[in-house]
């Protein structure tokens, strides 16, 4: 593999076992190409010549990109996302080589699980992410809009008049219709109008952003079926340090891309990983990020199933706020 130009693993065509495979040789190119990534795993005393699989890869923590632009490679970044944070706080760079990848990647992602992009309308609802630069989530949904081919798709920062508008005229449309917001806007939007949104697809994302308290997942969930008429609430889970997006269908459990996987790890233990059906820490291999690091240890308390999907449970006691999917459980 040659960092010098902007040769990508071939993602959307893995098995299990070309999973791990890629993995590995993804695994021994940031040790070597990636000084932030290289220094750490040696640190820790770990030879690289020794790890054989995935079990025996060290995980980044992912607060490291608060203090570095993780890159493998020498190369300009094209753009940079930060992530959300309270007033004050240091926030996460990623620096993005090639931001055209980002994009098109992100409809992979979505498309992996829900088809076709261009048999939806997307109404976004992220006030939070909206009044802020650097949101790789205003990015992904932006191209979504525009991929979309709909005049009905966009963003709805605080005409929530004009959203119910839209909501109502594309109740007889042959596309299904997306309304994607940040949670405490949803929950705005349920307590204040309480629409019928029987005929839509809702993803909430972003938690409350100190807006409001925040819930449980569950709870969330319950109180926006019940106050905007849907069956179930669709999540995603996605980050400023990662390229891939995981989704639910519905419910809890988080499925992962083929080019995605998540492990458990013990949370007094970080170097034991593996756990299954139990409470631990979230490790991620994002093979989408192979120009800054694909194994990233991150600040989440969740559980992982037999078949690889992952529940987010909480936060890590002394993590912050962020601006990714995750509730108080």
């Amino acid at each position: 593999m040659d960092t010098s130009n902007s040769f990508y693993p071939d993602l959307y065509s893995l098995n299990d076992a070309q999973f791990e495979d890629i993995a590995m040789q993804v695994f021994h190119l940031q040790v070597e190409n990636n000084p932030v990534y290289g220094d750490y795993v040696r640190r820790l005393g770990v030879d690289p010549d020794s790890v054989s699989g995935l079990a025996e890869i060290p995980f980044m923590p992912i607060s490291f990109f608060k203090r570095h632009l993780i890159k493998t490679g020498a190369w300009q970044p094209e753009t940079v996302f930060s992530s959300s944070g309270t007033t004050g706080a240091v926030t996460s760079r990623h620096a993005i080589r090639d931001l055209k990848f980002y994009l098109s990647h992100s409809v992979r992602c979505f498309e992996h699980f829900f088809g076709d992009i261009r048999d939806y309308h997307f109404l976004a609802l992220l006030p939070s992410y909206l009044e802020r630069e650097g949101s790789s989530l205003v990015a992904m949904m932006d191209h979504f809009v525009k991929m979309s081919g709909s005049p009905y798709s966009g963003f709805y920062l605080h005409n929530v008049e004009q959203l119910l508008h839209d909501v109502e005229t594309l109740r007889q449309s042959d596309k299904k219709t997306v309304l994607w917001g940040v949670s405490f806007a949803l929950l705005d939007l349920a307590e204040r109008y309480s629409p019928d949104l029987g005929h839509c697809i809702v993803f909430e994302t972003g938690g409350m952003k100190g807006r409001r308290r925040e819930l449980t997942r569950s709870a969330l969930h319950a109180a926006l079926t019940n106050s905007l008429r849907v069956d179930r609430i669709f999540s995603e889970y996605g980050m400023t340090e990662l390229l891939s997006q995981a989704y639910t269908r519905g419910g809890n459990w988080f499925e992962c891309p083929p080019w995605m996987r998540v492990i458990a790890r013990d949370i007094t233990d970080p170097f034991e990983k593996g756990l299954l059906n139990q409470t631990g820490g979230i490790n991620v291999i994002d093979l989408a990020n192979f120009h800054s690091v694909a194994f990233i240890e991150t600040e989440d308390i969740g559980k992982v199933r037999d078949d690889g999907a992952f529940e987010i449970l909480g936060r890590l006691d002394n993590s912050d706020v962020r601006g990714c999917n995750l509730l108080v459980e």
